[in-house]
């Protein structure tokens, strides 16, 4: 009997060497960044964590997750919101069972999803965003954390997950807040190199509910998650992956058309071109309202051309006085020259003469 103490104490010690805590690749990435966007997260509460196979949700003897999985993806273009889709422990007798769906982060549940039920319950309540015609809405309360501890899909998860539930329940139980917070152990949720990993859907400062990712979680920060994020709001930068329904460059993009005092640059340029554009046509045409009904329309574009016109035609002819007076005023000088030479040569004869 001690020899199989003294070995399993071996094995775990081994386990979290290589996939635990220990592991060499803890810390070795950037976590921030590493959720993919989505806006609503659905969680189908089934058998435990160490029963759930690699593939849960495409099991042939899993049919309640095939079956769900299978629904949302079909009727994924009817869905108006990106949804997700994740496996959490559901264990009779306890807060949580088999076939509850609960969904983040509108904070509701429902109890006791059958596989003749799945379609109906897609249709009502994640395509047309109804109550569920065949079942009760329940709100949901406090926070909820979310473990990743799939055993059979990833060593690192399964080694992790267990470790950090236990000592979640028991920092929860220590400050007497069970009927606040609640964990629980949830199937594949991406990113095993990151284990352990946990998902939060608590209230933000402003009372929203936000899901926070976070990843290389060990037990020694369990008291900070619970005292600064879920009990201040705050965010724990180090470990942070990511946040549901954030969309950060796409908020980039938006504020890139924004002008400083916040009016939008696409529409502020559209409104200057039909401005422009009025303006041009108020300049053109413009008609007042005559006696007895008669309208007298000026089209200003078309006087202005005429005056163009005008203009060019009184200059032309002042041009061709011009030239006809400078002529005839050169004609003129030569002559009276000519004459006075002729006088000058005729006197100067008769002089001789004389």
């Amino acid at each position: 009997m001690a020899g199989d103490g003294e070995s399993f104490s071996s094995d775990a010690a081994s386990d979290d060497v290589k996939f635990g805590f220990q592991r060499p690749e803890m810390y070795k990435s950037d976590l921030a960044g590493t959720v993919d966007p989505y806006d609503r997260h659905v969680f189908l509460c089934y058998k435990s964590h160490d029963s759930w196979p690699s593939r849960v949700e495409d099991s042939e003897t899993d049919l309640l997750p095939k079956l769900l999985s299978g629904a949302l993806k079909a009727r994924k273009k009817d869905i108006s919101v990106k949804t997700r889709l994740t496996i959490c422990e559901g264990r009779d007798g306890t807060e949580l069972s088999d076939g509850d769906v609960l969904i983040f982060p509108e904070m509701i549940k429902y109890r006791g999803l059958k596989e003749s039920d799945v379609d109906s319950f897609v249709e009502d309540v994640l395509v047309n965003g109804k109550p569920w015609a065949s079942g009760v809405q329940e709100d949901l309360t406090g926070s909820h954390i979310f473990v990743c501890a799939h055993n059979n899909r990833d060593r690192r998860c399964g080694v992790c997950g267990p470790v950090l539930i236990e000592k979640f329940k028991e920092e929860i139980e220590l400050r007497g807040l069970k009927d606040q917070m609640f964990v629980s152990g949830c199937s594949h949720i991406g990113g095993h190199k990151y284990a352990g990993n946990l998902i939060i859907f608590s209230p933000d400062p402003e009372g929203k509910i936000a899901g926070h990712w976070y990843g290389y979680v060990t037990p020694n920060d369990v008291p900070d998650v619970l005292d600064q994020h879920i009990e201040k709001g705050e965010i724990i930068e180090r470990l942070w992956r990511g946040q549901m329904g954030v969309y950060v460059e796409a908020a980039k993009k938006e504020e890139e058309h924004k002008l400083p005092n916040g009016k939008d640059l696409k529409k502020s340029k559209k409104n200057a071109q039909e401005n422009s554009s009025h303006e041009k046509k108020e300049n053109v045409t413009s008609c007042c309202q005559g006696v007895n009904g008669i309208s007298c329309c000026r089209d200003g574009s078309l006087e202005e051309e005429t005056s163009k016109v005008h203009g060019k035609k009184e200059l032309g002819r002042l041009s061709c006085w011009m030239g006809k007076w400078e002529q005839s005023d050169v004609l003129a000088a030569v002559a009276v020259v000519g004459a006075v030479a002729t006088v000058a040569v005729a006197y100067s004869f008769y002089r001789r003469s004389g």
